[in-house]
């Protein structure tokens, strides 16, 4: 168990006002993709650093709210001998603002170099290189890959689970389980599943049993092996693929087949701490092939070099690719 914290941690508290900075900093209205990438170097330092800033963006969201039910509070008469409140309109209306690019940033941070407001929000989350398991009431098994969050709900016809982002293997347990994801989902009762929420594409593909996948009105049924993607635009078809790649990142390995470079890069960008920029958009349709270590994510960069690509190494686990 842990103990209750007792007295003041100067340490803890000067992370959480650097932290603090941070925030402020990026909602200046100035910050730049410099200040996003100096940030990723500040809070992989420790997971203190981490856990100060998720703490940041929480306490910023919950001023975002107070300031909103004090922006504007009813006129009162003045009372005698009161004294001039110190803060005028132009000071609330410039927290707004702030308050509001702070929102934005939270939505859609910039070039995912942290976690959005709702992935904060989930139940379940996992952060850059972690994984995780959780069993449900019902004995149904989720393993959560890198940058994965998940919402739990409750149903008549048994768990619904959220897949905000990320990809989670389900091993069901003989209970039917749905799993939603982007605008569609996946329901089974004896399966195994790989379900992937990465950008504005979901794949969905049975390893054991049967799953239904929804989209809308439309839905499919799959077989072991058998996977088929959507994306807000459209339900695809059944396809056959190899489980072992589909489902590599649970023995430690990213496995790939004459994937495009720009794909590779972002599929290891989830696991590795940093990022990886490709500088030259003409490289990214090349094709690359092999098994790489998720411990040993830097085996990638060398085989680029190899290759004969021209790789620059920056502070923080940044690397410009061109």
């Amino acid at each position: 168990m842990m103990a209750d914290r007792k007295g003041p941690d100067p340490e803890s508290d000067a992370l959480l006002a650097e932290a603090f900075d941070w925030v402020v900093r990026l909602t200046s209205g100035d910050a730049t993709v410099a200040d996003a990438e100096a940030l990723a170097r500040w809070r992989a330092q420790s997971q203190a650093h981490e856990r100060s800033f998720a703490e940041a963006l929480r306490l910023r969201n919950a001023l975002q709210v107070a300031g909103r039910e004090v922006a504007d509070p009813p006129a009162a008469p003045p009372t005698a001998g009161a004294a001039t409140p110190v803060i005028g309109r132009r000071a609330l209306l410039g927290g707004a603002l702030a308050a509001s690019a702070a929102g934005l940033l939270l939505a859609r941070p910039p070039l995912d170099l942290w976690p959005s407001f709702t992935e904060l929000s989930a139940d379940y989350r996992t952060g850059t290189g972690e994984r995780r398991e959780v069993v449900l009431a019902d004995g149904t098994l989720l393993d959560l890959n890198t940058r994965t969050s998940i919402v739990l709900r409750s149903s008549a016809d048994g768990p619904r689970i959220e897949l905000i982002a990320g990809e989670a293997a389900v091993a069901t347990a003989g209970a039917p389980v749905v799993v939603v994801a982007g605008p569609g989902g996946a329901a089974a009762a004896r399966a195994r599943f790989n379900i992937r929420h990465v950008g504005a594409r979901v794949g969905v593909t049975c390893l054991e049993g049967a799953v239904d996948v929804h989209w809308r009105e439309l839905s499919v049924a799959l077989g072991p092996d058998r996977q088929v993607v959507y994306t807000a635009d459209g339900l695809g078809s059944p396809r056959p693929v190899d489980p072992a790649t589909v489902t590599a990142w649970q023995d430690g390995l990213l496995i790939f087949n004459d994937e495009p470079l720009a794909a590779v890069i972002d599929e290891v960008n989830r696991y590795r701490a940093g990022k990886i920029i490709l500088t030259k958009a003409a490289l990214g349709s090349l094709p690359v092939n092999g098994v790489f270590h998720l411990d040993r994510l830097d085996g990638v960069i060398a085989q680029l070099r190899a290759l004969g690509a021209e790789v620059t190494t920056l502070p923080g686990g940044f690397v410009l690719l061109g």
